[in-house]
């Protein structure tokens, strides 16, 4: 991973939150079984620096949010944390409040309720679904498990009448024969379905930056981009290790009369640390939404850094499913 990158809290209003440091998400119980008074009362480590945390610190300042399982009195309740990979699954979860009770209502962001991803801890693949709820407060989603290993549940979402949204996340173990390996080495092109989208900007740790990703097919700028959940691009970015989660959304939106649509689309972006990370860039055309996946890398700036490198050539395709609720 040869990319300085770095990743921050988006500019349209959803929470900016990490999540899921797998001895943390042990730490604070069991994601298959209801969470008990003692784990509400032990969630409330979050990012003071965030739009989704409420400005407390429990002794670990600017710890980013998300890696646990249960924050500000809201707990994530898979019904079933031990699945079978290879065939897609019912994936069934609740969000319990501080009354122990199932939340059956929430804030939309962006036209959703909630929006649910789920990955692997290697980061091979992606997926951005949008879940549907019953009266009770359940969940449901259909997810693809390709392969055996520990993945990472995260669920993002404001309930109504909070003022702040928050990540929660949790550990789904998927049986079956695992071959571990480490997330695909990119450079700043991949290639999806015909579609080259470029990566500009060397970014750092601790500052924030501009990062512009620019769209192509055939050798031609796309300019017509089409509006998804609200806007023309979606960045989803994981930390290799320990999974921490940032959902990013770009500077402007469709209508606002400044922003065009294609062939970039551009983010300000702060990394919570330097190390290694996965993008995944959703953006929608031609009716079909689609997933650009870079691994990169947030490293230190030299002094003199000015501006952002110039994108280089090397071209790595990309796999992508196409659909609302898109899988990779």
């Amino acid at each position: 991973m040869n990319t300085a990158l770095k990743v921050t809290a988006f500019a349209a209003g959803l929470a900016t939150v990490f999540g899921a440091s797998y001895g943390i998400g042990y730490a604070t119980g069991d994601t298959s079984t209801r969470p008990s008074a003692a784990g509400h009362a032990s969630a409330a480590l979050s990012d003071p620096a965030s739009p989704g945390g409420d400005g407390a610190s429990t002794g670990a300042d600017h710890l980013p949010g998300g890696l646990q399982i249960s924050e500000r009195g809201y707990t994530l309740s898979l019904d079933d944390a031990y699945v079978t990979a290879g065939a897609p699954i019912d994936l069934r979860f609740r969000i319990i409040g501080a009354d122990g009770k199932p939340v059956t209502a929430y804030r939309p962001a962006h036209g959703k309720e909630l929006h649910l991803v789920v990955a692997p801890r290697d980061l091979s693949t992606f997926q951005h679904l949008h879940p549907t709820r019953a009266a009770d407060g359940t969940w449901r989603a259909t997810a693809a498990l390709p392969a055996a290993g520990e993945y990472r549940v995260f669920t993002d979402f404001t309930p109504a009448g909070a003022s702040q949204s928050l990540t929660l996340g949790a550990d789904l173990h998927a049986a079956g024969h695992l071959r571990p390996a480490p997330p695909a080495e990119t450079g700043r092109t991949v290639t999806v379905d015909g579609y080259r989208v470029t990566l500009t900007g060397d970014l750092v740790p601790g500052r924030p930056t501009r990062l512009s990703l620019a769209v192509t097919r055939g050798g031609k700028p796309v300019t017509d981009l089409q509006p998804y959940l609200g806007a023309y691009g979606h960045l989803v970015a994981l930390r290799a290790g320990d999974l921490a989660y940032l959902h990013v959304h770009p500077d402007g939106e469709p209508g606002d009369s400044g922003t065009a649509p294609g062939p970039d689309i551009a983010f300000t972006t702060t990394a919570p640390s330097r190390g290694g990370y996965r993008l995944f860039l959703d953006f929608r055309h031609g009716g079909v939404v689609r997933t650009a996946a870079f691994t990169v890398t947030a490293a230190d700036a030299p002094e003199d850094a000015a501006t952002p490198s110039a994108p280089s050539d090397p071209s790595v395709s990309a796999s992508a499913e196409h659909g609302e609720d898109h899988r990779h």
